[in-house]
Parts: structure tokens; sequence; C-alpha cells
């Protein structure tokens, strides 16, 4: 009989609001965290608008946030939740092994001192020719170690080790949109297997920088709907034309059942069931026929052992992009077959990006 996992504390930093129940306030209400950037200045993009975390201060959150001077605001955004979500389990340091409490996140790199980094290429180009030498000497004058050190994708798990004491098993999966779904699903794994009691596990990133934003505008994914940002996001529309960059983070504490009820925990739900595929199709666009989410849905249902008629919501991916939301539909469909019809499907990217 295998181990089951339940989920026993929760925390968030979002566009939306700095607290779960902040953050689900603002979905009751149809309140959009989509607005024009502040980051940078955007006003030669062709997308000038995205879903900023507001009025975040890691002060809030850590009594000593000198630590993490060098920290982007990916590892801020995850120190901020995962604090959260800790305390709100009622852990205690007596109440587990902390070789037996481990992290696994979906959490993406850093980002650059893009200001810096430009200057650096401006004076290396000043004699009209890219000067390697000069832009080598500048870097290594003017760029800082440490903030070299915190962009790895590794680093965030590695902080809340350190601030939580989780000795256990510490694991980062970068799989882009999928990330922090698989991380959950792979962290279930590992208290399922005996390996941990407990598990710290979700994710944090944020790409509204210049990079992110160009890069992004290349592929055309995002949408150019800039006189009208809070209805841009628009998932499963016939309207819709790209997708809204967001950032910050959600966490989870998941915990085994038994170790959860021994210490009275308050649990929130269990985690029934995971589904972990590829469409080895292509590695910009999902196979048109929907392939691997069929797969992947079929395969959590069979590891929850439920049945489709027993589903009451799926919380979409859901991207506003013409051919992700065409195929994620004609996926439901095929997976849980006459019930998709009745079965209720939406995003939350509309109003976080």
């Amino acid at each position: 009989m295998r181990k089951r996992v339940v989920v026993t504390g929760l925390g968030c930093i979002t566009p939306v609001g700095n607290s779960v129940t902040e953050m689900w306030e603002a979905l009751l209400q149809k309140k959009s965290g989509i607005d024009y950037i502040t980051h940078f200045d955007a006003s030669g993009f062709p997308t000038k608008f995205a879903a900023e975390v507001k009025n975040f201060q890691l002060s809030d959150y850590v009594s000593h946030p000198e630590r993490f001077e060098y920290a982007g605001r990916n590892i801020r955004f995850a120190i901020g939740a995962a604090v959260q979500a800790f305390k709100d389990s009622g852990l205690s340091d007596d109440q587990f092994d902390p070789t037996r409490f481990g992290v696994y996140l979906g959490a993406g790199e850093g980002q650059q001192d893009f200001q810096l980094f430009m200057q650096m290429i401006a004076n290396a180009q000043k004699s009209g020719e890219f000067d390697m030498e000069i832009f080598t000497r500048e870097g290594l004058e003017r760029m800082n170690p440490r903030e070299e050190i915190e962009q790895e994708p590794n680093m965030p798990a590695g902080h809340l080790a350190g601030l939580l004491n989780a000795q256990g098993p510490n694991l980062n999966c970068l799989t882009a949109c999928a990330a922090s779904s698989q991380a959950i699903g792979e962290a279930t794994e590992i208290i399922r297997q005996g390996e941990a009691d407990i598990m710290l596990s979700g994710g944090a990133h944020s790409m509204i920088h210049p990079f992110g934003v160009t890069g992004f505008n290349l592929l055309t994914a995002l949408s150019t709907n800039n006189d009208n940002p809070q209805g841009a996001s628009r998932p499963f529309d016939k309207d819709r034309d790209g997708f809204v960059l967001g950032e910050g983070s959600g966490m989870l504490i998941l915990e085994e059942l038994d170790h959860a009820k021994k210490r009275g925990a308050k649990i929130y739900g269990e985690i029934l069931g995971y589904g972990s595929t590829a469409d080895a199709y292509r590695i910009t666009d999902i196979h048109p026929e929907g392939r691997g989410a069929t797969a992947c849905i079929k395969m959590a249902l069979a590891d929850a052992q439920c049945n489709r008629d027993e589903i009451d919501y799926i919380n979409a991916h859901g991207t506003s992009t013409a051919v992700n939301d065409k195929v994620e539909t004609r996926a439901i469909k095929q997976a849980l077959e006459e019930e998709a019809a009745r079965t209720p499907v939406s995003s939350t990217k509309s109003m976080m990006g």
C-alpha cells in the first residue's frame, strides 16, 4: 500500500496579491494584475504590458533581508511564498527530522543586470567594431561574482533549504510552463517512495525584463493588445492574440498523511494522481493532436484511480495563444471523452499572466 500525500501549507506571491487570501479574493472579484510595465522602459517594445508583482518587500518575510542582497526577484518571491507556506503548515523544528524534509521546485533562471550588460557592450563597440578583449575586461572589473551565482536556477531551492533547515532531497526542474506542476508531482513521488516525510514544492520565476519580452515578441507569442492590457490575456477566446508575461511564486507544503495526522496538522487536500509526458514533436510547438497532453491526463487519472466523471474542475494551461488553447481543448476532450462537455475549464492566466 503506497503512502498518501496531503497538502498542509500554502503560500504565494502573485500579481494580484501577496498572500493566498488576497489572491483568492482578487480572483473572485475579477481583479486583473496586468498593466503597463514599470520595471523598465518598455515603450519601444511591441508588447508594453505584463503582470508584475506589486508592493513586495522581502523584509516582511525574513528578519535579515540583507542575507539575500544579491538575490534576484525569482529568489525573493520564492522566499516570500515558502515562508508563508511553512508558517501556514504549523510545522515547528521539533516536529520533523531535517534530513526527511526536502525541497523540489520548478524555478527558472534569475535575471542579469541588463543596464550594466548593455553598457559593457557599448564600451566594447566604441571603435566601431565589437572588441571582445574590452568586453571581457569590463566584465571582470564591473560584474559581481555573487550576483552571477544567484542567477543559477538551483539557487532558489538552495536558499529555501538553508532558510527552513530542509536537509532532505533538494532538486529543481526547469521545464518551462510545466515546471511547477511537475515539481509538485515529483515531490509527491519522493514522499510516496519513503524518501521524505515533508516536501516544500512549487515554483518561482520572473521574465519581465528586456530579454524576456524581446525573446517572446520574436516568437510572436505575446499579446500586443497595448490599448487594453487587462483584457489582453483571453484563454480559449476566439479573439485571443497571445499570452501575457507574469511573475511570482506559489508554494505548497506536502506531507505524508500519517506524519500530518500525528502532529494534528490541518489538511487542505490530497495529491491523488500525477502524470508526466513529452510530445517529442517540435521545440516550440505542441503536437497538433494533443498527443502528449491526452496521455498525461489519462496517466494522472489512472494514478489517482479516478474516473472521468469525478473531475469537478480543470485549471488549464490556457495560455491565450492560438495553438495552445485549441490543442489543449482537443486533449481534454480526448482524455475525458463524454465528460469533457460538463467539466468546467478555465485559466487564471487571464488575471495573472
